[in-house]
């Protein structure tokens, strides 16, 4: 007797899909038994999951068989309504059946397949790295979005866009390590503000004003750490917005993809996008990270714009604040939508927090028992991220406590304290007088 098994290849199927395994085998000889398993462990277990006993059954409703050049045709087959990640794997199809010659011997032969089974991401964000992280006026700074997408099988394909268009970036295998050291150059019409000259002008006046460009043009890209310039910068140019290391120039991007397997078979990828951040053509600048997977009809995408914080609303509670009160104040929003997450530093006005300390970092400020002296104190919250910074105060009103004792006067309104010392010393100086 002969026997031959082969099962049909499948390609890949998605989670969730009904699936159904086929086993063909062509025998001149008796059917004994077809058993399926599926291998797990690498080919250590094998766990049945079909058997068909000849011996003992008599039903044939998953075989199909017909007569061919008197050989025996048949298919096996076994079907899985829902596929779950955990159904990834091989499965073997085992057929068994007796010899011709003699009914005592068994002939065995077997077949398998490979069962891909493929997740689409279940999740996918946008964050900033480093954040919260303050802003910085005069000095070149690193910027790093940082793309996640959860629940994909097999990785994902992830890039990103910029205002819609794709963006072409630099392979950066190992983060980022600086690009050298350059100093910035020297700030040019102290008199305009550079936010409100156009780039093309900007451009013409740098090359028209008669400095030469520096003998070593900076790094374009990543920002490195600067050295010190012993410059002197007339009162009006602090206030400017953006100074004049921004570059007219493209930014050059520089990306890096990882992706690391999850217990549960899926793979979590993690894409990161980093530039020398430019806050005065990056403010309002539409990101987007996009993934392309072969379980998805569509790409899937997050998006996110770069925002710099805008008028902050602050409430203090209690709204009527007493002697010995417990005060917060708190910043609840902004006008605007803030990307990425803000630095939020309080201070306050000409004198130091009432625990003694110059500045609080967190977006509440809790004075524990406030005494009268604060009265009437300002209290400053500067919000910042890495496209600008807003400051906002806030006037604290302490209102007299009626459960508290006031201190010059007791309860029967007799003078104590200070008032009971100047009477003392006014009898002083009356002795005195009389004595003279």
């Amino acid at each position: 007797a002969y026997l031959t098994v082969s099962i049909e290849p499948l390609p890949p199927v998605v989670v969730g899909d009904a699936v159904t395994l086929k086993c063909n085998f062509k025998t001149d000889g008796k059917m004994r038994e077809i058993v399926w398993y599926r291998v797990t462990d690498g080919g250590t277990i094998k766990q049945k999951i079909f058997t068909f006993d000849a011996m003992f059954s008599t039903n044939f409703s998953q075989m199909e068989n017909y007569r061919k050049r008197e050989d025996l045709v048949y298919q096996s087959t076994v079907r899985l309504p829902e596929v779950r990640i955990s159904d990834n794997g091989p499965y073997e199809c085992h057929v068994g059946i007796y010899d011709r010659a003699t009914r005592e011997k068994v002939v065995l032969a077997s077949g398998n397949v490979f069962l891909n089974v493929m997740a689409p991401p279940t999740s996918i964000s946008v964050l900033a790295a480093d954040t919260p992280a303050p802003f910085s006026r005069y000095q070149a700074q690193n910027f790093t979005l940082v793309c996640v997408v959860s629940g994909g099988k097999p990785a994902p394909l992830v890039y990103f866009k910029r205002d819609g268009e794709p963006i072409e970036a630099t392979p950066l295998p190992e983060p980022p390590a600086g690009a050298g050291s350059w100093a910035p150059r020297n700030l040019l019409h102290r008199d305009l503000d550079d936010t409100k000259v156009p780039k093309s002008l900007a451009a013409e006046g740098e090359m028209g004003a008669g400095q030469p460009w520096p003998t070593e043009e900076p790094p374009r890209g990543l920002a490195a750490e600067q050295d010190s310039v012993t410059e002197t910068i007339p009162e009006t140019v602090v206030s400017r917005e953006f100074p004049r290391w921004v570059h007219v120039a493209e930014p050059i991007y520089y990306f890096r993809h990882t992706h690391a397997p999850v217990s549960d078979g899926t793979v979590e990828a993690r894409a990161t996008l980093t530039w020398t951040l430019n806050p005065q053509i990056d403010n309002e600048a539409l990101f987007s990270c996009e993934v392309k997977h072969p379980a998805l009809s569509m790409p899937m995408q997050s998006e996110v714009t770069l925002v710099a914080p805008k008028g902050p609303k602050i409430t203090m509670t209690p709204t009527r604040a007493r002697v010995g009160d417990t005060v917060r104040i708190l910043v609840q929003g902004f006008q605007n939508e803030v990307f990425p997450e803000p630095l939020f530093t309080w201070t306050r006005v000409g004198s130091r927090l009432l625990d003694g300390s110059a500045e609080h970092d967190g977006k509440e400020l809790v004075l524990e028992r406030v005494p009268a002296e604060l009265n009437g104190s300002m209290y400053r919250c500067t919000a910042q991220n890495p496209l600008g910074s807003t400051d906002t105060h806030t006037r604290l009103i302490v209102f007299e406590n009626p459960n508290i004792p006031r201190g010059p006067e007791d309860s029967n309104g007799s003078l104590t304290g200070h008032s009971g010392f100047r009477l003392v010393l006014a009898l002083t100086l009356t002795v005195i007088l009389e004595l003279t």
